[in-house]
């Protein structure tokens, strides 16, 4: 039960991370539309969806299953303010997985100094481990080019802009079919667990 809540704080600091950092690209580059909307802010209240920060978390924990997913509101910005026309939606995009494999590093980086300093406290290094994975999961799961991750915004910005368009238009025609799809997928989540706990593990044992 401790390591269950362990996981929701870091994976709640983690998912408003994610969403403040893609906040923060839009702002640097001279759209406000977040910081109007009162979203860059650490504080997690602004950042809760009904269904990805409750719901589906409650749901996962309810079954069992070794997987968990979460996320917070898409931080809300307006690409027509975007200094940088060409990939300034690129950037926003990229900024939510930069900041969880950050999150990541950091973790680790702890994690190496516990090692290093031979500190035994099993609570500390659960905490660092889980924190770690969480954040190299959240990194790699958003970079998946699947609507509404990020990676499909990143697809979408180096993609050709006919065919970009095009793929917008049919995502949008046809929201419900993908959402589903969505939901299916996010369900087998531990295929993708798993790939990611062996990367983690290597990751792991080359910094240790």
């Amino acid at each position: 039960m401790n390591e269950q809540i362990i996981l929701i704080i870091i994976l709640i600091f983690s998912v408003v991370i994610h969403e403040v950092s893609h906040g923060l690209a839009a702002y640097f580059q001279g759209d406000k539309t977040a910081e109007n909307a009162g979203r860059l802010t650490l504080n997690p209240i602004p950042h809760i969806d009904l269904f990805g920060s409750i719901i589906l978390p409650g749901i996962f924990l309810l079954s069992g299953t070794n997987a968990f997913l979460a996320w917070a509101k898409p931080v809300p910005y307006n690409p027509n303010n975007l200094k940088n026309k060409k990939w300034g939606e690129l950037i926003v995009a990229l900024a939510g997985p930069i900041s969880n494999f950050i999150l990541m590093l950091i973790f680790l980086l702890l994690l190496a100094i516990v090692n290093y300093f031979n500190i035994s406290n099993e609570f500390i290094i659960e905490i660092l481990k889980i924190g770690g994975f969480l954040n190299l999961f959240l990194g790699i799961f958003n970079l998946l080019p699947i609507v509404p991750l990020d990676g499909s915004k990143i697809l979408f910005a180096i993609l050709p802009k006919n065919i970009s368009y095009k793929m917008s238009n049919f995502m949008e025609k046809n929201y419900l079919y993908i959402f589903i799809i969505f939901l299916l997928f996010i369900f087998n989540t531990n295929y993708i667990f798993n790939f990611v706990f062996l990367i983690f593990n290597q990751i792991t044992k080359f910094l240790l």
